[in-house]
């Protein structure tokens, strides 16, 4: 499935839909994030069964700014409306291939209890 562009109208449908969706923050003057464009792009040929979305910095500097993004490419990772995924830097095909099988393999009962149990923590501090 060819990525898609993701604006600020869709972006919270998006990753809060049930199943993966990755997140390419980018812009059209990085050239790091030129060189991931294809990477990101071929990924989302060979897994069908997840969602790749595309948010240009430039044009969504609003979204961008609510998801605290301070470098870019970013890449960010859904499942089930769960940010389990966020690093910034272009990452080889093969790192990609790797966090990818990662996320597929989350067990995100236990996710969901963590995410719980730092949300408490927090609200006791």
């Amino acid at each position: 499935m060819p990525t898609i562009e993701l604006t600020h109208d869709v972006f919270e449908t998006t990753i809060a839909s049930e199943g993966i969706t990755f997140v390419d923050f980018w812009a059209e003057w990085c050239g790091p994030c030129k060189a991931f464009g294809p990477v990101f792009e071929d990924a989302s040929n060979k897994h069908p069964d997840v969602t790749f979305g595309k948010v240009d910095t430039e044009a969504e500097q609003a979204l961008s700014q609510a998801a605290n993004i301070r470098s870019i490419p970013t890449l960010m990772a859904f499942r089930d409306g769960v940010l389990v995924f966020s690093q910034p830097g272009a990452l080889p095909a093969a790192s990609l291939e790797e966090v990818i099988t990662a996320v597929k393999g989350l067990d995100m009962e236990d996710v969901r209890k963590q995410v719980a149990e730092a949300q408490e923590q927090a609200a006791e501090a």
